[in-house]
């Protein structure tokens, strides 16, 4: 009997949330969380509930625009060290989009381990900007480069962070953020009092925030006064802006 050969592994886009545009003018990829180190195929479940909000939510502000709004299906569970098999997953969602619809510009908003991919791979020709809700980022290492931000240059870039988190060190995210402030001027970060990393207890904010971040970074739409200010605010002012509660309620998209 000859050796059986393993399947190569292929990462794919989820169907588009909401009713397809008929002309389609920015794309939004959503980047679930995911493992430090696994060769597990993630399960079909393996997008959080922020993740879906976030789709849904963002797909209905965006309806207007003709916003094509995809969850990204990743070959393996894991970052998995140098392979960095999420970050290269993001990047071929990136060229699926530009060969789907176009010279469109694109956002990748990315959640947990997924939050690190939307950081590592922002640097894609087609990609105008970043969200990183809650990123899993590595612990600074002298022995070990640091986390890149170059590739961020000539992007928006909106980090959130719940001040409780647990799973993910909100303060390694303000170190990088602080040191892709000094590369990228247009990097700002909202911090998330007394929430966790689910950022379950301001939920609604968390939407409303990165529906207004996503929608201005792709169609120029105005930004929220928050948002403005977070931006030009020198560090560490705009790197630790706090959410306020309600933010967003009188946003009307």
């Amino acid at each position: 009997m000859g050796q059986q050969v393993t399947p190569v592994r292929t990462a794919g886009l989820g169907k588009a949330v909401g009713p397809e545009p008929a002309s389609v003018g920015g794309a939004v990829l959503l980047l679930p969380g995911g493992e430090e180190v696994s060769a597990r195929r993630p399960s079909p479940v393996w997008a959080t509930a922020v993740v879906r909000s976030l789709s849904r939510r963002i797909a209905r502000a965006g309806r207007e625009q003709g916003l094509a709004v995809h969850t990204v299906h990743y070959r393996y569970r894991g970052w998995n060290g140098g392979q960095a098999h999420l970050a290269a997953d993001a990047e071929w969602a990136a060229d699926e989009v530009v060969r789907r619809y176009g010279d469109v510009p694109v956002c990748l908003v990315g959640v947990d381990m997924g939050g690190r991919a939307a950081l590592r791979a922002g640097g894609h020709e087609a990609v105008n900007s970043v969200v990183a809700l809650a990123p899993w980022l590595p612990e600074d290492d002298v022995a070990a480069p640091a986390e890149p931000v170059r590739q961020l240059v000539g992007r928006r870039v909106l980090i959130v962070h719940g001040t409780n988190d647990e799973r993910t060190d909100p303060e390694l995210s303000f170190r990088f953020a602080a040191r892709a402030k000094k590369a990228n001027r247009d990097v700002c970060r909202f911090e998330v009092h007394s929430d966790g990393h689910g950022l379950h207890g301001h939920r609604d904010e968390v939407l409303n925030l990165a529906s207004d971040f996503v929608m201005g970074a792709l169609f120029g739409c105005p930004l929220s006064r928050p948002v403005e200010d977070a931006l030009a605010a020198p560090p560490p002012i705009g790197l630790r802006m706090p959410l306020a509660a309600g933010f967003g309620k009188s946003l009307k998209r």
